[in-house]
């Protein structure tokens, strides 16, 4: 019985260590709550100010696919800006 029990131990180690290594991403680094909810902050703010000017239902749906990809465009201004 000694033994399943150090099994059991030893199982329970190799889940959280599987658990861990199950946050990274492709590219190797560690997944970051922080950034995810900066990103969902912005997502909501973006969101909101997209809607808040649609004047049609249209617009509405256009405001909140905009607010899905609201990172390109500031990186599309401040390479504008930038002239790169």
């Amino acid at each position: 019985m000694g033994k399943r029990e150090d099994k059991g131990d030893d199982s329970m180690t190799s889940d959280r260590d599987s658990s861990r290594h199950a946050r990274k991403d492709n590219s190797g680094a560690p997944a970051n709550g922080v950034t995810s909810g900066a990103y969902g902050l912005g997502f909501i703010g973006a969101a909101v100010y997209y809607i808040q000017g649609a004047t049609s239902f249209l617009d509405g749906v256009i405001g909140f696919l905009k607010a899905l990809v609201w990172p390109a465009f500031v990186v599309y201004e401040l390479m504008k800006f930038l002239k790169m």
